[in-house]
């Protein structure tokens, strides 16, 4: 059953539908490829692990994607470790391990802070921020569920929901 956050509502006409990936380690399946069509925009939170999978990504939709700890190679040279990206009136932050927020905290007008590197899916809201960890879309990880999200943004709000696979 997927996991929605406190504000989870259903897609209106006027809100974006942007998929949320992560940890995918050169691994696309198609269950997730099917759960990300019909997105507006696609975030892959790191850990891609080839260029092949972005190109698949980029061909379903417009596509941000940040380095991850397992990201090398010269492919993965112009990815950085954050982006800051708006859409539909809100700003969200894009990094690979929730604790490099240590180092730069997320900017005050941030309204989602999308990480991947536990494999861990999450959804938690903390000081009016969203933020959200979509697991790994890649191969099986411990005990961990494959799964990917999909953030709703609509007037500047934003909620989440986890799809398990």
């Amino acid at each position: 059953m997927p996991t929605c956050s406190p504000r989870c509502s259903r897609r209106t006409e006027a809100a974006l539908r942007i998929g949320l990936v992560s940890d995918t380690h050169d691994l696309l399946r198609p269950e997730v490829l099917d759960w990300l069509r019909g997105s507006d925009h696609i975030l892959h939170a790191g850990d891609i692990c080839g260029e092949a999978v972005l190109q698949e990504l980029a061909r379903i939709a417009p596509l941000t994607a940040v380095r991850g700890n397992n990201d090398r190679g010269a492919w993965a040279g112009c990815l950085r470790e954050r982006e800051i990206v708006r859409l539909g009136g809100a700003t969200i932050l894009v990094v690979h391990d929730i604790a490099d927020l240590r180092r730069a905290p997320p900017p005050a007008d941030v309204a989602a802070v999308i990480t991947g590197h536990s494999h861990k899916p999450l959804v938690d809201e903390r000081d009016g921020v969203l933020y959200v960890n979509p697991g790994s879309a890649g191969p099986r990880r411990f005990k961990l569920p494959i799964s990917a999200g999909e953030l709703i943004v609509e007037q500047g709000r934003v909620a989440a929901r986890l799809m398990p696979f």
